[in-house]
């Protein structure tokens, strides 16, 4: 039987696309802020550790899929690429992200655009990478999503994706699960006045599949040489995968 969807708005009728665009709108001023707060500033190593993956390869044009307010955009930086495309649903988040990028003037080698990951606006075997970070669970389809991405990477192109966990230790299984569901939405309704984002954030994250059972869905959509790496203790994983050679 299919796991039940996890929606933002439960007693809403539009769709959870529509759903996540509306949540991430209302509160993208602070979002950024709400991550260090919640993760501890652990995140910023997370997303250090995705570019550190790339730079070896040496993409020239990368895709940041529900890039949000740009921070793993501009982290890429470092990969010199000469082309990072950054897209999101969410015309609130990019706004902040379009801020970051001009205020420090990399107009040049960033571009955030309004974009689905379910209909992606470039051609087939255009990019060389791929990244999605903490982005995925809010897929709509993310079947579709994955399979959208997979078509505009090259053949033999690379997808990076980070993403929640769930840790295997019982203990600290119990901890995650008492501060995603208890105190990490208390601290989201200090800092934003929908009470429900949050509470979306970690339910969504503690459903969401990891581990072995996305890899099994990376595979089902068609990429190759699949390997996840935990990251602090479990609560988030690096899934690393790629496009095959035609």
């Amino acid at each position: 039987m299919a796991k039940k969807q996890v929606l933002p708005y439960k007693d809403k009728k539009s769709s959870k696309k529509t759903q996540v665009r509306q949540m991430f709108d209302g509160i993208s001023p602070q979002y950024d802020l709400m991550n260090r707060i919640i993760s501890g500033g652990i995140d910023i190593k997370w997303r250090k550790n995705v570019v550190s993956m790339l730079i070896e390869k040496q993409p020239e044009k990368i895709l940041d899929v529900a890039t949000g307010t740009g921070d793993l955009a501009i982290a890429l930086l470092q990969t010199k690429a000469t082309e990072i495309i950054g897209i999101d649903i969410s015309e609130g988040m990019l706004d902040i992200g379009k801020q970051k990028v001009r205020n420090n003037q990399w107009d040049q080698k960033i571009k955030m655009q309004i974009g689905d990951s379910e209909n992606i606006d470039y051609p087939d075997d255009y990019f060389d990478a791929a990244t999605v970070a903490f982005g995925v669970r809010n897929f709509e389809n993310l079947d579709k999503g994955l399979s959208e991405i997979l078509r505009v990477l090259r053949p033999g192109g690379d997808l990076i994706i980070l993403e929640t966990a769930v840790p295997n230790n019982y203990l600290l299984r119990q901890f995650y699960h008492l501060y995603t569901q208890f105190i990490m939405p208390v601290i989201g309704n200090m800092f934003s006045k929908d009470k429900s984002a949050y509470q979306y954030l970690s339910d969504s994250a503690a459903a969401f599949p990891f581990g072995k059972a996305f890899n099994n869905i990376l595979a089902k959509n068609g990429f190759i040489e699949i390997e996840d790496i935990p990251q602090t203790l479990g609560v988030a994983s690096i899934y690393r995968a790629q496009k095959p050679e035609k």
